[in-house]
Parts: C-alpha cells; structure tokens; sequence
C-alpha cells in the first residue's frame, strides 16, 4: 500500500471529502493538521511547491495536489494504481 500524506484543517469541507475517500478505498493516511501545528505549514508550501490551500496530497511523496485534483484522479481510474503503487 502506498504511503498517502495529507496536510489539513479540522473546519475545511475539502479536507473532510478527502479523507472520506481515502477511508471509503480503505487506504489509511497521515495527516498533518496545521490549524494545530502551523509550523507545518511552511513544510506543506515547500512540498507542494507553492500550494497554500488545504488540503495538499501526496502519495509516495508525490504530490497529487488538492481534493478536486484527488476526485479527478479518481473518476478517470487513476487514483486507485497510484494507491496500490508500492512506496
């Protein structure tokens, strides 16, 4: 199983849908809240080259971008070979 890393806010919707996805694939996660720990907040920016909306995903260290890149991800059967990839 892949190694699937998000950065989140307890309030933000987006994040909310993300993870429902990633619980309904049965895939666990990492998450890094940076409402509570804003100090990673600078980390997040690095790695996602920029991107300061939340959420920011990666899988295996690469970076998928937000829910909505997720979600198109899946619907055109890209998501789940990315989640089975060996990391």
């Amino acid at each position: 199983m892949s190694k699937v890393e998000l950065y989140t806010k307890g309030y933000c919707p987006y994040c909310r849908r993300a993870k429902a996805l990633l619980s309904d694939k049965g895939v666990d996660f990492i998450e890094y809240p940076i409402d509570q720990k804003p100090e990673l907040r600078d980390e997040m920016i690095e790695r996602a080259n920029g991107g300061y909306t939340v959420p920011q995903i990666f899988i295996n260290d690469q970076h998928i971008g937000g829910c909505d890149d997720m979600f198109a991800l899946d619907s055109q059967d890209k998501l789940d070979p990315l989640l089975q990839a060996a990391s």
